[in-house]
């Protein structure tokens, strides 16, 4: 009888015959253990079996080849049909580096550099103010830079702290319920900065701010410029903002934790996630995609820019972004998908922890050792993850709907990915 994981590979080859898709190899071919490999799937099938995950999808490349592809359990609580390979994820924060990839494409194009100030491209920021301890607002010192935008360094926050003075700002104005990205940043202008730029790393609305600095630089919508120059030239065809409507059955339904019953609930956020037409085009938050079309997006940035014969950014480019742009003497903060050790979560340092143009990066190994220094990653609101080792050239994409899940589902995808390595990287 052939296991879950070899049966979505052969579905999944057989879904992508002729499309120019990622090889796919056995695992011993690249240095890895088959069976080490379905330890993944037997882990997954366990957080099912135990009720914490409806559905839990993984995919394992290494050296360029996908080496493990399985897809357990269902598609939602309410919803026992088999979770597909082909299932549409909101990935929410796993935007945010794809985001950062279309800024540097025109970075790569000399229509700005990174310490620009914001303002030259969106002007309704150019009289940023500070909220001061006695409550008043005064002017900033410094002006804020694209380099700010793509560190988390510029002092926006995102509102969730309610017990915050400004973050209590941003659940009154509400900048994600404009129109669109103008109107977004119009709301945004009107609220006070939670830091100096540049004085602190925050976890915040950069990205979106971002977003928006790429549609007014490029002259397209957000939207449009993803599609034509990034997913289209990517084959990334299942990753947009709005789900067309012949793909809307794949679009998996969310979840929540429901603590009091012990249980998965269905969650619906009525302003964000539906795959529903829309303007307000996101670029920290608001894409859904499929594990396919992330690991094409990974393996694109492992390859130094390149896949398949199609470059999106320069080699040195993608060195830039997966550089630690963070100072030692800075400070950190904020809710969000950090890749922090269990110790530091909440804590104010950053031990290991590192930020380039987009993505978390590795800068020491934590206490179990798991890993290499230089991973980058990232992780979204509903649980789904990713991260890319140039050490051990791995790339390790997991998707499940479950809102900020308690569940360390990274940490044991890790350490069961590490261990099935029997020989190093090809490349090494």
């Amino acid at each position: 009888m052939k296991s879950t994981a070899t049966c979505v590979i052969a579905m999944f080859l057989a879904t992508s015959a002729g499309a120019g898709e990622i090889p796919v190899a056995q695992p011993e071919s690249v240095g890895m253990s088959g069976e080490g490999l379905e330890r993944l799937t037997a882990a997954t099938q366990e957080f099912v079996d135990e009720g914490k995950f409806a559905g839990v999808l993984t995919m394992v490349a290494r050296d360029g080849r996908i080496v493990h592809v399985s897809a357990v359990g269902h598609r939602g609580v309410n919803d026992d049909r088999p979770l597909p390979e082909d299932a549409l994820f909101r990935i929410y924060s796993m935007s945010k580096p794809i985001t950062a990839v279309a800024a540097m494409m025109l970075y790569e194009e000399d229509v700005f550099e990174l310490d620009d100030p914001v303002a030259k491209f969106l002007p309704e920021l150019k009289a940023l103010e500070l909220l001061g301890e006695d409550g008043e607002r005064v002017p900033v010192g410094n002006a804020m830079t694209m380099r700010h935008l793509l560190t988390h360094t510029a002092g926006f926050s995102y509102g969730f702290d309610s017990s915050d003075p400004v973050d209590g700002l941003y659940n009154e104005v509400k900048p994600f319920r404009a129109a669109d990205l103008d109107g977004f940043i119009e709301r945004l202008a009107t609220l006070p900065l939670k830091y100096e730029p540049g004085a602190r790393w925050h976890y915040s609305v950069a990205s979106d701010v971002v977003g928006a600095a790429v549609a007014r630089i490029s002259g397209q919508t957000f939207d449009v410029f993803l599609r034509e120059r990034l997913f289209r030239p990517l084959d990334m065809r299942d990753t947009f903002f709005n789900v067309p409507e012949d793909k809307m059955s794949r679009l998996l339904p969310n979840h929540a934790w429901d603590k009091e019953e012990g249980k998965l609930a269905a969650f619906d956020l009525d302003w964000m996630g539906k795959g529903r037409p829309g303007t307000m085009y996101s670029g920290g938050s608001g894409l859904i995609s499929t594990a396919r079309d992330y690991m094409r997006f990974a393996e694109m940035l492992r390859n130094g820019g390149e896949l398949d014969g199609v470059r999106i950014l320069r080699p040195e480019t993608v060195d830039l972004m997966i550089e630690n742009h963070l100072s030692a003497a800075l400070a950190g903060g904020g809710r969000g998908e950090l890749p922090l050790d269990e110790d530091d979560k909440g804590k104010d340092s950053f031990r290991g922890f590192g930020f380039g143009l987009g993505f978390g990066l590795v800068t020491e190994l934590r206490d179990d050792g798991v890993g290499s220094v230089g991973e980058y990653s990232w992780g979204g609101a509903a649980g789904t993850v990713f991260w890319i080792d140039p050490v051990e050239e791995i790339i390790v994409v997991g998707m499940i709907q479950l809102m900020r899940s308690p569940w360390p589902l990274r940490e044991r995808l890790k350490v069961l990915t590490y261990e099935a390595i029997t020989e190093p990287a090809a490349s090494g």
